[in-house]
């Protein structure tokens, strides 16, 4: 499967919208870090990722998101997370992710 990443930035928010649908997977990963890597050097303001289509994110995924959240911590910055499916909330869960990231709904 692929992932197709749309991204906008709402300026009266100052907050980036990010909608990831499909999969982050080792095959993957690269085209998120890629993305959020250019997004934090346009605009180090949060990050809120739509997951509603997101069907399944391995341990490169989540290697990615940690790595973007560290670029923004460095600014107060912060990922949020909505619309998460209960398949990858428990992997949240499990992993102690939930604890790093803020989740919405």
């Amino acid at each position: 499967m692929s992932l197709i990443i749309e991204k906008y930035y709402y300026e009266e928010k100052k907050q980036w919208s990010v909608s990831l649908i499909g999969e982050v997977d080792i095959y993957t990963a690269g085209q998120l870090k890629e993305t959020f890597i250019k997004l934090i050097e346009e605009k180090k303001e949060d990050i809120k990722i739509n997951a509603e289509e997101l069907d399944y994110i391995d341990s490169t995924g989540l290697g990615v998101l940690i790595g973007a959240l560290k670029r923004l911590k460095q600014e107060n910055k912060d990922i949020i997370l909505f619309n998460v499916k209960p398949s990858i909330k428990k992997l949240l869960n499990i992993t102690g992710l939930d604890k790093i990231f803020i989740i919405e709904g």
